[in-house]
């Protein structure tokens, strides 16, 4: 069993099991890393204005980026779960149209998704949890972005899309490019700008990846396509949407979820949400570091599941459980030592690092619980699950997570509200172990 790629010559085989995976997701996690980095370069310029009103403004933004993102994931990862068991049964013009089809979709849904929040923007950032003081950073930052939504959802399809073609190194690139740009722009835009200088930097410097990524498409791609005139088929579009709806619903749950967070921390004043909103930037290392090796593997376990290689997906799915579980202990355990100082390499403020470093151990201690979820969610996404998959997608970052944050913020108060996210975690382990049981016993 291999796929093979004429330009690139890729291939995925059972013989290669490990270093295929390695080779598909390390990429990804790189290209997180560097996310990681424009994200906390971000931070670090805004907050070494000292105003923590401008830094709280600016972090309630956080969902906007969530809920594109979400729109870029239905077509993305919906597409790209589509793609790999396409390829897997050797159907490359079938793969071709849904390619086309997910690149033009996105662009189009971008530009209705960000038109219709501009045009609710106040009452929308009001919702976000935006007080009277933090509302005209949260504008100012919010509208650039909203008018840069096609370019921000149009990133993530061939970002995705390009994976499943072997090409993880160029998707990387793209994500680089992106990230570079911004970096450069932030020191120069901020200072004058505020956050309109910081969301114009962002924006362009997703332009810069787009580009890139369609350049990759057009010149060396042997089987994506940007024809907009392939027509695709209406089982196709509806095996896009079910994958990549349950993709989106852990975006849009974790935007959901940040808001309702946010609402119960504005009780406890602005500076709460301006250190949460640092903290979640420093636990984005851990958590991007777990869905680079999570979802970099989707590209294999889809192709493995169209050629219908049931045993060596269980090989994998070992492989990767083990692999998992020990980083993200490791990973754990390093930033709960570590918070104080991490935290001061990005604000100067003592009162926010004080907030922060409980508010940094809580929100990572459930990392240990989150990769499984993540892994058994992939799994589920490659393999055309879309039930298993929407039930997780809905728990860790969403009905879990509200039920707990809940119960907990009434019970405890602020310390139940910190708590929540590694609780939620957990639970969210043990719903992912019993749908792995569920599964395996269904293949017998």
């Amino acid at each position: 069993m291999k796929m093979e790629n004429t330009r690139q010559g890729n291939r995925f085989d059972s013989e290669r099991l490990i270093p295929n995976y390695f080779h598909l997701s390390v990429p990804v996690v790189m290209g997180s890393i560097v996310t990681i980095v424009y994200n906390l370069a971000d931070t670090y310029f805004i907050a070494q204005t000292g105003n923590a009103l401008l830094i709280a403004g600016v972090s309630l933004c956080a969902p906007i980026f969530m809920i594109l993102m979400a729109f870029g994931n239905i077509f993305g990862q919906g597409g790209s779960s589509l793609l790999s068991r396409l390829l897997g049964q050797r159907r490359t013009e079938d793969a071709r149209r849904v390619s086309a089809f997910c690149f033009w979709i996105a662009l189009a849904v971008g530009a209705a998704v960000g038109g219709a929040l501009l045009a609710l923007r106040d009452p929308f950032l009001s919702l976000l949890g935006s007080s009277p003081d933090t509302l005209p950073y949260a504008r100012e930052y919010g509208t650039v972005l909203l008018a840069g939504a096609p370019l921000i959802v149009v990133n993530f399809i061939h970002m995705n899309l390009l994976r499943c073609e072997g090409m993880s190194g160029f998707s990387m690139a793209g994500t680089v490019i992106g990230a570079v740009v911004n970096i450069i722009l932030d020191p120069l835009l901020i200072p004058g700008m505020g956050a309109a200088g910081a969301a114009i930097a962002t924006v362009i410097g997703y332009a810069c990846s787009v580009l890139f990524l369609l350049a990759i498409v057009l010149r060396r791609s042997a089987v994506l396509s940007v024809r907009p005139l392939l027509r695709l088929e209406l089982p196709f579009l509806k095996d896009v949407l079910s994958i990549g709806v349950t993709a989106a619903i852990t975006n849009i749950a974790t935007s959901l979820c940040t808001i309702l967070v946010n609402q119960k921390l504005l009780v406890y004043g602005d500076d709460r949400i301006a250190a949460m909103g640092i903290v979640l930037k420093v636990t984005m290392i851990v958590q991007m570091i777990l869905v680079g090796f999570s979802f970099g593997g989707v590209p294999l376990f889809g192709f493995l599941a169209g050629a219908g290689e049931r045993q060596t997906i269980r090989r994998l799915l070992r492989f990767c459980l083990t692999f998992l579980g020990a980083l993200s202990l490791t990973m754990t355990l390093l930033v709960c030592f570590a918070a104080q100082p991490l935290l001061r390499l990005i604000t100067p403020d003592e009162a926010l690092v004080r907030m922060g470093v409980p508010m940094l151990r809580w929100q990572t201690a459930g990392s240990v619980f989150a990769g499984a979820v993540m892994l058994t969610t992939c799994l589920c996404q490659a393999s055309g699950r879309a039930l298993p998959a929407l039930a997780l997608s809905l728990s860790r970052q969403g009905i879990i997570f509200v039920g707990v944050l809940l119960i907990a913020s009434r019970l405890f108060g602020y310390q139940g509200i910190l708590a929540s996210q590694c609780t939620a975690d957990a639970l969210s382990a043990a719903l992912a172990g019993a749908i792995l049981l569920a599964e395996r016993r269904r293949d017998r």
